[in-house]
């Protein structure tokens, strides 16, 4: 047994630690999102986030600041944001002009049950919001950490992220595209607001160069192992099991890990992604690491 597995926690002790967190997720969640809007555009909103996913983002949020001591209510707030960018990525890829997906967290996808026009507009109004929630008057955040965990989560979303690496993967359909640019289109699309998340939550607190460097390794394998054990999933597991539509990159002739390395390679290549994340927190002289190994793990031993 390598000495980074001795320090994992078990099933038990990380729904000890992540359950009372998720719940406060879910409560300032369903406080913030949708309830001025107008009433068919919020009950979009609403339908695209609450009640639905994993919340790992949030979840690499909250344990990334635990590490760096960070203060609590930027914490709550910086994993909400992570959760609404994410979930606004999802209402658009599912869109007829991008994936035309109509299955999303065991529902259907906002577009088909509200129409297209809501579907964009609850998007939009989302990704609005999580910065909003980054930005508030009057809760002790110091405006010098809203102003970082802004520029982090737009850096995480935008061209040189998410909006990126789904420009590249459309542009990608029915091409061979090699591991490197198969790596740097994944590290973009699914990758960097992972990663972000990470940096997210060590912005809440105070960190030396050396261990914030150290997460900003973690979060890069995670996030990349994230998207390879997703590949493997889309042909290993059914839809029902995955609460989306199961075989879709190979229906779309998406280029994926698995047509890349085969199943096995692929496999490898997550359990290797894996060591480099625990070998980062090795690295980081960080003590409380606990909770960010966990989630090493659950991102590479998931079923869904």
């Amino acid at each position: 047994m390598r000495a980074a597995d001795t320090l994992r926690w078990d099933a038990q002790r990380l729904a000890a630690w992540s359950e009372p967190l998720l719940a406060s997720v879910e409560a300032a969640l369903s406080r913030w999102v949708g309830v001025d809007a107008p009433v068919l555009l919020g009950d979009a909103m609403r339908y695209a986030v609450l009640d639905g996913g994993k919340r790992l983002r949030p979840l690499l949020v909250f344990a990334a600041s635990e590490s760096a001591r960070g203060q609590a209510e930027a914490t709550l707030r910086a994993a909400c944001a992570a959760e609404l960018i994410h979930a606004y990525s999802l209402v658009h890829d599912d869109l007829p002009c991008m994936d035309n997906d109509v299955l999303r967290r065991g529902k259907p996808t906002v577009h088909v049950k509200f129409g297209e026009a809501d579907a964009l507009l609850a998007g939009d109004a989302l990704q609005a919001l999580a910065f909003e929630l980054l930005t508030p008057e009057h809760e002790g955040i110091a405006p010098e950490v809203q102003a970082r965990l802004c520029r982090l989560l737009a850096r995480a979303a935008g061209s040189q992220g998410m909006a990126g690496g789904q420009a590249i993967d459309l542009a990608s359909v029915g091409l061979a595209l090699d591991e490197a640019q198969l790596r740097e289109m994944h590290r973009l699309k699914t990758g960097a607001l992972l990663q972000g998340s990470v940096e997210m939550g060590a912005a809440c607190g105070t960190l030396d160069a050396e261990a914030l460097d150290a997460l900003r390794a973690y979060g890069a394998a995670i996030g990349l192992a994230f998207q390879v054990v997703d590949d493997i999933l889309d042909v290993t597991a059914d839809s029902e099991t995955l609460g989306k539509t199961a075989g879709k990159d190979a229906a779309s002739d998406k280029p994926t890990y698995v047509s890349l390395l085969g199943l096995e390679g692929a496999r490898a290549q997550a359990r290797e992604l894996l060591a480099q994340a625990l070998q980062a927190l090795d690295r980081s002289g960080l003590a409380d690491t606990g909770a960010l190994r966990a989630l090493a793990y659950m991102v590479v031993d998931r079923d869904r």
